[in-house]
């Protein structure tokens, strides 16, 4: 069962939207092999503002994500992609329907 969330607001410097498109769908991989995310998206809000939504069962598994590669490689390409600094949002969940 998921408890717990991360929202993540980024808005795109001008030109560098497809990069971080493209950065978005490299985190995949990397979140795939996090044990303790349950659900983890890279989603589009609109032409330059995306978003990164994912959930966990606890306290330690967030922590784990935030200390994690994505994470690390968000922060570092965050110069170079974004218009302003990432906005991280630690959310609860209230409901949710998963696939099982």
């Amino acid at each position: 069962m998921v408890k717990l969330g991360l929202f993540v607001r980024l808005e795109a410097k001008p030109g560098k939207e497809a990069d971080v498109e493209k950065f978005l769908l490299g985190g995949l991989p990397i979140v795939q092999e996090e044990l303790a995310t349950t659900t983890w998206y890279g989603i589009k809000l609109g032409p330059s503002t995306f978003g990164i939504f994912d959930t966990f069962p606890n306290e330690a598994g967030r922590q784990a994500h935030l200390s994690g590669k994505v994470a690390a490689a968000l922060m570092a390409k965050a110069p170079e992609l974004f218009a302003k600094p990432p906005v991280i949002e630690k959310v609860d969940v209230l409901a949710a329907k998963l696939p099982g």
